[in-house]
């Protein structure tokens, strides 16, 4: 059984997207790929550095991985429509993840301001992935102005503290008609595999992988929990109740006197 994500005209077989900020070496970056199955990456425009190729975090991302710029820095939609067209014509192809972020304390997404980027950005042809505090209003304006996909923290970024809007994200996933994508937060395979589990349609993961003692090895593990928990998901859990269930009899073994 055929069972891709769609996004943008793409058919992806990975579900994990891997995000490429806080690696201590670029040189890391091949392997984490390969070793994750990833086939979308996020890149910062502000790490694409044509004239010093050492220093272009393109040129360790391999010719057949989708990249998508993220407007990180932006702190308004004008910003953000800014930063994603130059990414355009920089040659990073029509995907972006719009991420606007007016909050430097605890570096939440601007909804308001991600929502007018989204209604320029999408009728100028891109394919928008907004981050987004989860809000069931601001992702149904979301995806009427245009998005591909919602994508909710899951907590603040960069803090491995996991899955802790998992109430919310549950309902964009039941009440949003486009694939739902946690991206921040998510600090362990495990969390990934639950996000999985709830039918988001993807997870994003940065900080877990690039900030772990083996990077890789972590990439491959957060590709196999996210294989695993959609794997759960389809099959279709068993319901959750209150008290105990025996699974085999109780009675007709031993007979009472």
């Amino acid at each position: 059984m055929s069972d891709t994500l769609k996004i943008g005209g793409m058919e992806l077989e990975s579900r994990l997207f891997v995000g490429t900020g806080k690696f201590a070496d670029y040189r890391l970056i091949p392997d984490v790929i390969k070793a994750s199955k990833t086939q979308v990456v996020t890149v910062a425009l502000r790490r694409i550095d044509f004239d010093t190729p050492v220093e272009n975090i393109l040129n360790y991302v391999p010719q057949n991985i989708v990249i998508m710029p993220n407007t990180s820095g932006a702190r308004n939609a004008a910003e953000a429509v800014r930063i994603a067209r130059i990414a355009r014509e920089a040659g990073c192809g029509n995907w972006v993840k719009i991420e606007i972020v007016t909050d430097q304390k605890y570096l939440l997404p601007d909804n308001f301001e991600t929502i007018k980027a989204i209604e320029i950005l999408a009728k100028d042809g891109f394919v928008v992935l907004p981050y987004m505090s989860p809000d069931l209003m601001a992702a149904r304006r979301m995806a009427d102005a245009g998005a591909a996909a919602i994508m909710p923290l899951g907590a603040p970024i960069g803090s491995n503290r996991g899955l802790k809007t998992r109430e919310l994200v549950q309902i964009l996933v039941a009440e949003i008609d486009l694939p739902i994508i946690v991206d921040a937060g998510i600090g362990r395979p495990s969390e990934a595999a639950e996000a999985m589990e709830m039918g988001v349609a993807a997870v994003l993961v940065t900080t877990a992988i690039s900030t772990a003692d083996n990077p890789a090895l972590m990439a491959e593990a957060f590709g196999q929990a996210v294989e695993a928990g959609r794997k759960a998901y389809l099959a279709g859990p068993g319901a959750t109740q209150q008290f105990a269930s025996a699974s085999s009899p109780l009675t007709g073994f031993l007979r009472s006197e």
